[in-house]
């Protein structure tokens, strides 16, 4: 009887192939949860599904503004309106190219301009300054919102340096370091660093209290407090950050690259005002605004998927 009972408690079945490639060695469990994990293991999607998906959702949230009704209701007056009033002569087309006449500027610099190298040395540059903004930023961000002793130290010296307007560094920034990438780099880190530190620091300051309360009574340590509640309640004021940065790390981008570059968007925008091509000076503006927008609009994409609750605030 006994052996009965225990028999009926502990009813051992043997894991399908495909279940135990995936758990990498025989298994053995109770034969009631068998059907529930083939379910779950079994119909788990592959990378690519999930890459397919991702994309999918990343497209319709950000490109679905693009061919929303709101949009297209006043982008395709505006530009019909652009396109007519140079040809009508209401403003002059030397100083106002129609919407065609910047397609065909664009046209001709993608193909004898060799446009893509200029794009890649500007993305490349970007990146370098972007990049090693947002690791000194954030860390110090977290750091002074976090501790009053570090903030009380490093605080009023960030408060004066940050007032300071970016293109003011110009001058003494091309003496130090001279005209090349490490200048560039230099520039857009200026122009990154100061709205993630400050963004950082005021989030993670204005943790709400009752939190940290909470996470205390159930043994938290002062480490998990730092990863696991202020970093997270302070997310949406770092991207709100880095959206700010990416903003000015494009305006540092092209200033460094007018004073010190024989190449990308600034330098090609600076040349375009040499010889006039008001055309090609638009296709520059409307490379960098396309460009600010796809990277907010991956920043709004991370937000989506790290900081669910703050959807639809």
């Amino acid at each position: 009887m006994k052996q009965r009972i225990e028999n009926k408690k502990m009813i051992f079945a043997t894991v399908s192939e495909p279940l135990r490639e995936h758990l990498g060695e025989r298994t053995e469990m109770p034969a009631g949860k068998l059907t529930q994990l083939h379910r779950s293991e079994l119909h788990r999607p592959r990378w690519w599904q999930v890459l397919v998906r991702e994309l999918a959702l990343f497209g319709r949230n950000s490109f679905g503004s693009i061919v929303s009704l709101e949009f297209l209701t006043v982008f395709i007056p505006t530009l019909i309106l652009w396109e007519a009033l140079p040809r009508l002569d209401v403003v002059p087309q030397t100083l106002v190219p129609t919407p065609s006449r910047v397609a065909l500027a664009f046209w001709d610099m993608v193909h004898n301009l060799r446009m893509s190298e200029h794009l890649t040395l500007s993305a490349i540059r970007f990146a370098a300054g972007f990049g090693v903004a947002l690791v000194t930023a954030f860390p110090i961000g977290v750091l002074m919102g976090w501790n009053l002793l570090i903030r009380k130290h490093t605080l009023p010296v960030f408060q004066i340096l940050a007032p300071i307007p970016p293109p003011a560094w110009v001058p003494i920034t091309i003496i130090a370091l001279g005209i090349g990438m490490p200048m560039q780099t230099f520039l857009i880190f200026l122009g990154v660093f100061y709205p993630v530190l400050f963004n950082t620091y005021q989030g993670v300051k204005d943790t709400d209290p009752r939190y940290l309360a909470s996470a205390r009574v159930f043994g938290a340590s002062e480490f998990t407090l730092l990863t696991r509640v202020y970093i997270w309640h302070a997310l949406g004021s770092v991207i709100m950050g880095i959206k700010i940065g990416i903003a000015m790390g494009l305006v540092m981008l092209i200033i460094a690259e007018m004073h010190g570059g024989r190449a990308g968007v600034g330098y090609i925008l600076l040349e375009a005002k040499e010889y006039f091509q008001i055309d090609r000076m638009v296709v520059c503006m409307l490379i960098l605004g396309f460009s600010g927008w796809f990277m907010i609009e991956i920043m709004k994409y991370v937000e989506l998927k790290l900081a669910v609750w703050r959807i639809g605030r």
